[in-house]
């Protein structure tokens, strides 16, 4: 009829308005943080200990602390393995969490970028200690936790890990240094400036954990039966103490 309007079947914008725009990239962005989150998982369940040590013909689970840290590598198959192992074990925490400081530049979910970053290599770092390669068993997370730090806040991982060095030359007993180095995360963290206070929470609880992951060693520094770090092989080393 004359005069009649049709009535648009669909907004004017259809599939493709701001507030669309809008959803379908946070969408993106959410699944490219749990896609990276889930990477570093797997990345950070592969344990590098136990194959360098299978490459020796050395069970790393059966000698030693049976830890699978770079520090019981060390004191049973020497400098070299254990230094590998090192390195090995701060990568799978570092590469994930530098790809994620390069694509995820936005706020996703109440999560500033920073706490996305860390959170993303914190992923690696529960893989590490809980790998279903090992029936979720695993190491302590001392170097894979470094690995997230560096790629998070540069400046406070120096800090740390020169504190942790320092600790480690007075006292030599790696669970001190460990213990200490983790938990000053936390200090360096809130004084260093441009740092998110959003990670604060995140890094209490990342020491806590690292603590709880030590009790062992404490209970040996008590009993006076750990023994201290040193590079290269521990002698007579063969059984868990």
């Amino acid at each position: 009829m004359a005069g009649r309007r049709e009535c648009p079947s669909t907004p004017p914008y259809g599939d493709h308005g701001p507030g669309a725009d809008a959803l379908r990239d946070g969408g993106g962005a959410a699944l490219t943080f749990l896609g990276l989150a889930l990477i570093a998982y797997v990345l950070g369940a592969i344990p590098f200990g136990v194959l360098v040590a299978k490459a020796k013909g050395v069970d790393i689970l059966k000698v030693g602390s049976g830890n699978i840290g770079a520090t019981n590598v060390n004191r049973v198959l020497g400098k070299g393995p254990g230094i590998a192992v090192w390195i090995l074990d701060v990568l799978k925490s570092l590469v994930p969490t530098l790809i994620a400081r390069l694509v995820l530049t936005q706020p996703l979910g109440g999560l500033d970028p920073q706490t996305q970053w860390f959170l993303v290599g914190l992923a690696a770092v529960i893989g590490h200690c809980a790998s279903p390669f090992l029936r979720f068993k695993g190491g302590k997370g001392i170097s894979t936790a470094l690995g997230a730090i560096i790629g998070t806040a540069p400046l406070v991982a120096l800090l740390c890990f020169g504190l942790f060095a320092l600790v480690l030359w007075v006292t030599r007993y790696m669970a001190i240094a460990s213990t200490i180095g983790v938990c000053s995360v936390v200090l360096f963290f809130w004084l260093v400036p441009g740092n998110t206070p959003q990670l604060l929470p995140v890094l209490v609880l990342l020491a806590l954990f690292v603590a709880y992951r030590h009790r062992a060693n404490y209970k040996r520094l008590k009993e006076g039966t750990e023994p201290q770090f040193g590079f290269g092989k521990t002698k007579g080393l063969s059984e868990n103490p």
